[in-house]
């Protein structure tokens, strides 16, 4: 009797793990899909995200029930004295789900809060030479993204980022893309893929592109990708991130076939919002 219910405990406790998700997004859809943003709410996102403004009616509806799934499931804390508003917690949130417009809930499961500071900030910073000596220094930050599911964010440049919105430069952008990086375990420029793009294929586009930039900018070349993309592989996807969804027309232009990789892999084109009256 005892090994019967050991073995049901066990099938159940297998069924429940391998359909967690499924799980969770049933209470989520009775939880939050009867919920909608305000009309006060909207016309934040009117004002201040330009690419709001500019979406299709059924992209602008999928973000809207994304931000209000982020707001119930993550939390923004003020640092440094700041009290957070709802008006800041919706713009960030904006900003994080439209990188996973088509994507399902749960988004972004490893981040668990964001740390939003009014403005830039001090943060400690420890570098090693080749001799193998240690230096500690503080060094200021508009924002970081930790592996183990926090953010942190200037909101000063949040606002920069979503008032310029051709300049390329968006910090929330900038921030989750290396959240979607770390989701595949490592931070490298690789993120999860979805089924139909290959590692291999990702791999040899974006290397190809990464290797452009830095030759372009050896050569003083003109190029759309921020030169900061040049530092590592994975600062490379996330500036690339921020690059797409800002001036998807040039980057289109300047290297087609990785356009089309981002394309498949966010599943959306950002040159559909652009020049849309609401």
């Amino acid at each position: 009797m005892i090994n019967l219910m050991l073995i049901v405990f066990l099938v159940v406790f297998v069924v429940v793990y391998w359909y967690l998700n499924d799980i969770k997004r049933y209470f989520w859809r009775k939880k939050y899909q009867q919920q909608s943003l305000s009309r006060a709410d909207k016309k934040i996102l009117r004002n201040y995200m330009p690419i709001y403004r500019n979406m299709t009616d059924t992209d602008r509806a999928r973000l809207e029930q994304h931000i209000i799934w982020f707001l119930g499931e993550k939390r923004v804390i003020g640092r440094d004295g700041l009290q957070v508003t709802r008006s800041m917690s919706l713009i960030i949130a904006a900003d994080a789900c439209l990188l996973v417009l088509n994507q399902t809930w749960p988004l972004y499961p490893n981040v668990k809060e964001v740390l939003l500071y009014p403005s830039q900030y001090y943060a400690p910073q420890t570098n090693k030479d080749s001799a193998g000596l240690v230096s500690y220094h503080t060094a200021v930050r508009q924002g970081e993204s930790w592996p183990g599911g926090t953010l942190v964010l200037s909101w000063h440049d949040v606002l920069e980022g979503n008032r310029l919105p051709g300049d390329g430069h968006n910090l929330v952008f900038h921030e989750f893309a290396h959240q979607l990086d770390q989701q595949a375990g490592n931070t490298n420029g690789t993120p999860e893929l979805p089924k139909g793009i290959s590692y291999q294929h990702w791999a040899d586009v974006l290397s190809r592109a990464y290797r452009q930039l830095k030759t372009q900018l050896a050569y003083q070349m003109p190029h759309v990708i921020h030169e900061y993309g040049a530092t590592n592989e994975a600062e490379y996807f996330a500036v690339l991130t921020e690059t797409f969804i800002e001036k998807p027309v040039e980057l289109k232009q300047e290297n087609p076939e990785l356009f089309n990789l981002l394309v498949s892999y966010f599943r959306f084109d950002p040159r559909d919002w652009l020049g849309r009256a609401v």
